[in-house]
């Protein structure tokens, strides 16, 4: 065949060859047929897809209709094909979920469960979305600690195309930390680093708690609450390397590891201030750092100069600073120098607050807490501090506080405030047994989030061998939208210490109370109390003091109380001081009339690791208004807790006859204690104390006479050792107390046993 004739004969195949796709490309979409539909619209389908009638025929803009009806997630299947010029759509539709349930579930509420998932009855059953609510489901369990957990969707067929939805759910065992190690921790031991985190280890008495139980989030917060306390105790190049959570083969346990670098330990050197401000003296502002040198380094510390210092320039006119502390390590010598860098910050206002993740919780008890508002000037140490704020009110497992730029306006910021809710209320039942008030039964309920409005509600009361209590307690801590932590308290009391007396005495009243911050360590609180005070069962042959004041009578009072509190901890102190002063005043009503005064504090000091030296120091006086008698429920005895090795009320004037205790007008006592490990392991919760401890009560006022009356104002002086153990039932204390200098007619009580439980 010749090159022309095979030329033409390959041109006809091409031709042929392309007649097909030129065909397709030809033919108009003359009809749309829609089958399967059963509750949705035809016109419905149709508006899905990006192909109409009059089009051309387009396989690419069929394909993407295709995948836009799958993409609805109304469709289970969908087909597409052209007949002619007539194309067939064909779905298969979702059921609708007709009712939704799950079962199995006992630990979480099933109001919770159907918040967490986002199918709901009448709307699309689709798989992906029961995939992702059964993850749902399985995150609760874990936050929780159950990581045993299971989860089986299960479809009941319904007709007209519906289902009912079950998620059948085996919660499992509870997955608890079952222990909690340190690595390279070496001034601190592993029990004491155990206090300072959130996460605590498995114990028995913890079943009302969910700290035993392994949460991510909470591991994350306690790598911060690590950094925080060694930052505050001194150790500035302080890291924590890992935080590593092991699961336990039988899936039932975690092994949590905290590997962390201490460094050196470091003190203040100079603290100075790098002001960059205009109009602005900086010798005004030194004053306000309180930090010596010399001092253990305080991260702590420099975050609040920061803030006071942002304060102090705000009430200046200063509104848009910046206050940077720039931190300076002398590793020879263990110092650290801190220069706070003053300058002006860009001109950014707060838009608004979000809040987001309070179930309970209402918002104004989150927004309350900030020292900002919408409108005021931006400012990232208010900001800090306001998260610090929300973490201390102790309603949330996790706070993030962060701000974003917001989308009106460039000088514009957005507060975005992300909580997790924990519960807040606890049900304590205790049973323990003292020397001083022989065995005790104790119950007691205590809301620390009433009805979500942050308010404070407790009820408890004891029944013993020797004495009996009531308590209902009810704190508002921002009365009348202020700062004021307020409330009221309802008490009974009934003391059957004849043993000690000669008498037994009931109390039975109520208090107002009222307090707030004067400053970030001061502390200003006002108490009304109005009380009936009953005085029976008088041993015949007691005193004829006593025997007079057999009855009733009724105090009124108003007390005012200052303290100053520079303690590193108020549950377990190391290191700083408190002190406190108060004043009462009787006779506002009521039948005795008095004035008192008490005075106290307590100092804490290591003296070496894991070796803390106190000294604790307290006064009283009392005086009757226009000559009105004391009464004796009101009077001072020393001795029991307070001086060890004497009896409860072991120092006090006494009647010469009788040997009753008769109280005295003033008192004063303290004691010098020396706390140290014994050799056991931390784990155990074992510690031992020496102490010496002093203390003296005035004479007895003479209104009934003084005839045969005991009575020295010489101090009484007791030296012992004791033992300490935080017993998985509770605190549990030994004391074994001498006197070394006492008075003839004093009484005697070497062995001190406390021993108590909460759970």
């Amino acid at each position: 065949m010749s090159f022309v004739g095979r030329s033409a004969l390959l041109a006809s195949v091409v031709m042929v060859a392309a007649m097909p796709a030129a065909a397709q490309q030809g033919i108009r979409i003359r009809q749309i047929i829609v089958q399967g539909t059963q509750r949705i619209e035809v016109e419905t389908v149709k508006s899905y897809m990006d192909i109409s009638v009059g089009d051309p025929y387009d396989p690419v803009r069929v394909d993407k209709s295709l995948k836009t009806l799958f993409n609805t997630g109304l469709f289970s299947d969908v087909t597409i094909r052209r007949d002619g010029d007539t194309l067939v759509v064909r779905v298969v539709e979702n059921p609708i979920i007709n009712r939704l349930a799950f079962e199995g579930n006992k630990k979480i509420k099933e109001e919770d469960l159907k918040n967490e998932v986002q199918l709901r009855p009448r709307s699309v059953y689709t798989r992906t979305k029961v995939l992702a609510d059964v993850k749902r489901i399985l995150d609760l369990y874990r936050r929780q600690g159950r990581f045993a957990a299971t989860v089986d969707p299960k479809i009941i067929q319904l007709d007209q195309n519906r289902v009912n939805l079950v998620f059948e759910i085996n919660e499992g065992p509870a997955t608890y930390v079952k222990r909690i190690n340190f690595v390279g921790n070496h001034f601190y031991d592993e029990s004491k680093l155990r206090e300072v985190l959130m996460t605590k280890e498995e114990r028995w008495y913890r079943f009302l708690s969910s700290s035993d139980t392994y949460d991510p989030d909470r591991l994350t917060y306690d790598r911060e609450l690590l950094r925080r306390f060694y930052l505050k105790h001194g150790f500035a190049d302080f890291k924590v390397s890992s935080a590593v959570a092991e699961l336990t083969p039988d899936r039932e346990g975690f092994f949590i590891t905290f590997t962390i670098d201490e460094g050196q330990r470091y003190k203040f050197g100079k603290s100075v201030i790098d002001n960059h401000l205009k109009g602005l003296k900086t010798a005004e502002l030194q004053p306000i750092i309180t930090a010596k040198p010399g001092d253990w380094y305080n991260g702590d510390e420099v975050e609040h100069t920061v803030q006071h210092l942002t304060d102090a320039l705000g009430s200046r006119g200063f509104a848009f600073v910046q206050v940077q502390p720039e931190v300076k390590r002398n590793r020879e010598n263990r110092t650290v120098d801190v220069t706070y860098n003053i300058q002006d910050g860009p001109r950014v206002y707060v838009e608004r607050i979000d809040i987001t993740g309070n179930v309970r919780t209402l918002d104004k008890v989150i927004r309350r807490e900030f020292p900002l508002v919408e409108g005021d000037a931006f400012n990232t140490a208010k900001l800090r501090l306001a998260q610090q704020r929300i973490r201390n009110l102790n309603f949330f497992d996790k706070v993030d506080v962060t701000n974003v730029p917001s989308e009106s306006a460039p000088d514009r910021t957005v507060i975005k405030v992300n909580v997790k809710e924990k519960s807040t209320g606890d049900l304590s039942f205790g049973v323990g047994w003292s020397s001083v008030v022989g065995p005790l039964l104790n119950v007691s309920l205590h809301e620390h989030n009433l009805l979500g409005q942050g308010q404070d509600f407790s009820i408890g009361g004891s029944i013993g061998y020797l004495m009996n209590n009531l308590t209902l307690s009810f704190t508002e801590p921002y009365f009348m939208d202020r700062r004021i932590a307020a409330g009221f308290d309802i008490f009974g009391t009934q003391n059957m210490f004849q043993m000690y007396s000669g008498f037994d005495s009931t109390e039975i009243g109520f208090d107002l109370r009222a307090g707030y911050q004067l400053t970030e360590n001061l502390r200003q609180d006002w108490r009304y109390m109005l009380k009936q005070d009953t005085v029976t069962n008088v041993i015949t042959g007691s005193s004829p003091y006593i025997l007079q004041q057999e009855g009733t009578a009724s105090v009124s009072s108003v007390m005012h109380t200052l303290t100053y509190d520079r303690r590193d901890s108020k549950v377990d102190p190391t290191d700083g001081y408190v002190m406190s002063i108060s004043d009462e005043v009787a006779g506002l009503g009521g039948t005795e009339k008095f004035v008192r005064q008490n005075m106290g504090g307590s100092e804490y000091f290591p003296l070496a690791e894991q070796v803390v030296g106190s000294l604790t120091g307290n006064g009283g006086v009392i005086k009757g208004l226009l000559g009105s008698p004391i009464r004796i429920t009101e009077r001072y005895y020393l001795g029991g807790d307070t001086v060890r090795g004497f009896a409860p009320m072991g120092i006090s004037p006494r009647d010469l006859a009788s040997q009753d205790p008769l109280g005295g007008l003033w008192d004063y006592y303290g004691s010098a204690q020396v706390n140290f490990p014994i050799g056991l392991p931390q784990e155990y919760g074992v510690a031992g104390h020496v102490f010496s401890d002093v203390g003296a009560t005035g004479p007895t006022d003479t209104s009934y006479g003084n005839t045969g009356i005991q009575s020295s104002m010489a101090p009484r002086v007791s030296i012992g050792s004791g033992l300490s153990w935080k017993s998985p039932m509770g605190p549990i204390a030994v004391d074994l107390g001498f006197p070394i200098i006492k008075q003839s007619y004093d009484k005697i009580m070497i062995f001190n046993f406390n021993f108590g439980s909460r759970f």
